[in-house]
């Protein structure tokens, strides 16, 4: 757990303090608890609005950061910021995405080849068929399942996911303390021992309706493509989607007949262009270009998101190239480029086809 988490929590219950302003107050003052200490000329200095400034410094008395963080503790809930490594790779790259996770279970590396699965809350007998099959292979390959924890298509893709020996993310709309529906206790106990629960909301927080358009990022965010099952003309799925293409996520859809309600919202994401058609597996796993080994697709995921690696791995392709010339184009320290590229190899990210000169393993 952070030092400083406490004052990470006591600032997301501010009011007015929304992932934007936390993420101006992280990057200016880069402690939450100076930032929480700050008087009001230096909290507009980081960015906030007169109004804003004052409204905190009042609203602050009300929370206390040492009590916050007893009670995350207490309650066995980590919390993961912006500043931590541990932060979804995936989910960092999106605009707008929470400053800070709170989490129940385990978030790992290879949770960074998912794909969400969303649909509607009342599935007919074909909808149900099909999140089970398409599940069930997904996880069977090493594909983490994304979803909402919510009645329907949600329920069975964590439940189909679990059975297949596969891991499985739920993002909540909610406290992880408070799962909604109530129903689905159980099934979140098993998804905390498949992988994890996952909410931006502190801790107490109720499943009001304005949570759940928000949470709906955080599913696509996290995942390298969403699969609408079925949803209506008006499904909250269909935000999802929505919210996928806005961060340049692939999204799929599962077409239905045409006389069928809840049919309508993946019918039409098709015939719009907004989803590519799916009929198995393999469309989606074709597409996302997930093989047989999807853990190496997710180290390289996560590799993208490390400066050095990256830079290195920018100056990679098929054709060998020297440590040398790395150390040239990357003006990074040659000592520094050796040991980067052997870590690399071991993780089978380049190949040394001779003495020191690499290419990309795949």
């Amino acid at each position: 757990m952070r030092e400083d988490a406490g004052y990470w929590v006591a600032w997301s219950k501010v009011s007015g303090i929304g992932a934007n302003r936390m993420r101006r107050l992280w990057e200016h003052f880069g402690d939450m608890e100076l930032a929480w200490n700050a008087p009001a000329h230096a909290l507009l200095h980081a960015g906030l609005d007169q109004r804003t400034a004052l409204a905190a410094l009042e609203e602050r008395s009300k929370y206390d950061p040492a009590l916050e963080a007893a009670r995350l503790a207490q309650s066995g809930t980590n919390l993961v910021t912006l500043a931590d490594p541990a932060y979804p790779a995936m989910l960092r790259t999106v605009d707008g995405a929470p400053v800070s996770l709170h989490t129940l279970g385990t978030l790992e590396p290879g949770d960074e080849v998912a794909v969400a699965v969303v649909g509607s809350r009342s599935a007919t007998n074909y909808g149900k068929q099909v999140t089970l099959q398409l599940v069930t292979s997904l996880a069977r390959r090493g594909v983490t399942i994304v979803s909402g924890l919510a009645r329907g298509v949600d329920a069975i893709a964590h439940r189909a996911a679990i059975d297949a020996g596969g891991r499985t993310i739920a993002v909540l709309g909610s406290g992880v303390d408070r799962i909604y529906p109530a129903e689905h206790h159980g099934l979140a106990l098993e998804v905390v021992k498949h992988g994890a629960l996952v909410s931006e909301f502190p801790l107490g927080t109720k499943p009001d309706a304005p949570n759940f358009p928000m949470r709906n990022r955080i599913i696509s965010g996290l995942s390298l493509g969403t699969l609408v099952i079925e949803a209506g003309q008006t499904s909250g799925a269909l935000i999802t989607a929505a919210r996928a293409l806005e961060q340049n996520r692939e999204v799929f859809a599962v077409p239905g007949s045409i006389f069928a309600p809840r049919s309508v919202g993946t019918n039409t994401l098709i015939r719009r262009g907004e989803a590519k058609l799916v009929s198995s597996v393999d469309d989606i796993l074709e597409e996302l270009q997930i093989d047989a080994a999807p853990q190496q697709l997710a180290m390289e995921l996560v590799l993208a998101h490390d400066g050095t690696e990256e830079q290195l791995l920018r100056h990679l392709g098929q054709e060998p190239i020297h440590v040398d010339t790395l150390t040239r184009q990357t003006d990074l320290p040659i000592s520094v480029v050796s040991s980067t590229m052997a870590m690399l190899e071991l993780r089978g990210i380049v190949r040394q086809i001779s003495p020191m000169q690499y290419v990309r393993a795949r």
